[in-house]
């Protein structure tokens, strides 16, 4: 795979966060891959709370990138888009048909739209804020343009978790136990499936359309069980059909552009799993793994692809997103954001090449939120490279 030429003007060496401490357990599983129901390999799992404020390192004060040790890859420093208050930030993808941005927040259970109305200039690394107002504990940035916009939010009445595109007023929402479609323009809503909650201990979490327009779609245990999530496929059909079992916090998933590779995170696992993929039937295979990500960077969690083939990685704990060479598991390129968990990354704008990154904050009384004030936010940043077009549901992409 060809490494992106990342030669944004305003790339340099910055320092990199600090490792975050985490308490963890051990747990050992097994599964036996094969093609039709491909499963993961044998995988040492770390568990433990998965929730924001627990996942860092407590230290008081404001922590930004400048606090640490240097990073030997390129690196750039997010700007500030959105101040918003997530408890966690997921989901994020670019709707190109509506030329907005799609996000979610799991525990408040809203899905949220972003519509930039102009695309201003963007860029990495100079600490500019891209909002009017600076927000308390920024003292480090600077205002220099309003981008004017519009935000819109849907509420549900359990967790949501997952959004992508139907076309350009609707889109597929995954909430707790279920599929449904809503009407954006309308608000109208209709359940397309039902998923298994093994009586209210498992909730969906993260997941996209396929090349040809099925929902992948995966879940996890509310106590962050080991074993205890699976990673469904919803097909034409509307029957969730299970592709993995046994798998623990099921986050991001992508295909590469030759429709032949999937790439899938496990989040305790720290893993990318490379799968063999058949576009025609949505069969996978496992075949190894993809990328190791290093326990002072974190847990890998929501993903998205470039043009290049090139995995971007939101880092939980490891505040910011990573992006990695999949055939080499080469790091080629940190963004930093001034808050310990990323949750989710999408490339969007008019030409896919700004990197939109979530963020998780915590309950509003948390540490976390004390601490880094700006959890919880909505960041953006032009690393250089284009991302690819988000695929649509039910539709041959």
């Amino acid at each position: 795979m060809t490494t992106p030429q990342l030669s944004h003007p305003m790339r340099r060496t910055i320092p990199s966060p600090a490792a975050v401490a985490i308490t963890l357990s051990w747990t050992v599983f097994t599964l036996t891959p094969s093609f039709a129901g491909a499963e993961t390999p044998e995988t040492p799992v770390r568990t433990g709370k998965t929730s924001p404020e627990a996942m860092y390192r407590e230290t008081p004060g404001i922590r930004t990138p400048a606090d640490s040790p240097a990073t030997t890859v390129p690196a750039d420093t997010a700007q500030l888009l959105f101040r918003a208050t997530a408890s966690t930030g997921e989901g994020a993808i670019w709707h190109p048909g509506r030329r907005s941005l799609l996000w979610v927040d799991i525990e408040d259970k809203t899905l949220h739209e972003y519509v930039p109305t102009t695309f201003g200039k963007v860029s990495c690394g100079t600490g500019e804020l891209m909002s009017g107002t600076k927000p308390a504990g920024s003292d480090t940035l600077r205002t220099v343009m309003t981008v004017p916009s519009v935000t819109r939010r849907w509420t549900f009445d359990r967790m949501v978790s997952t959004v992508v595109p139907e076309t350009d007023s609707t889109v597929i929402v995954a909430v707790q136990n279920r599929v449904e479609r809503i009407d954006l323009n309308s608000d109208t809503r209709e359940v397309l499936a039902r998923i298994d909650d093994r009586n209210g201990s498992v909730r969906t979490n993260d997941g996209k359309c396929d090349p040809a327009g099925r929902l992948w779609l995966g879940t996890m245990a509310f106590a962050g069980t080991p074993g205890a999530g699976t990673l469904y496929c919803l097909d034409p059909t509307g029957i969730p059909a299970v592709k993995l079992d046994s798998v623990t916090i099921s986050n991001g998933i992508v295909w590469s552009a030759d429709r032949r590779t999937m790439y899938y995170v496990d989040t305790p696992t720290r893993r990318v799993s490379r799968y063999r993929y058949d576009d025609s039937t949505g069969a996978i295979a496992y075949e190894g793994i993809a990328v190791q990500i290093s326990e002072e960077m974190g847990f890998p969690d929501g993903m998205t692809i470039d043009r290049c083939g090139n995995l971007w990685i939101a880092l939980w704990g490891g505040y910011g997103v990573g992006c990695w060479n999949p055939h080499s598991g080469e790091l080629l390129h940190r963004i930093f954001v001034p808050c310990p968990n990323a949750a989710s990354c999408a490339f969007g704008g008019e030409n896919l090449d700004t990197l939109y990154i979530t963020t998780a904050g915590g309950t509003p009384d948390s540490r976390l939120r004390q601490d880094y004030p700006l959890s919880g936010s909505l960041f953006v940043c032009k690393p250089g490279v284009y991302g690819v077009k988000a695929c649509f549901f039910y539709k041959k992409n």
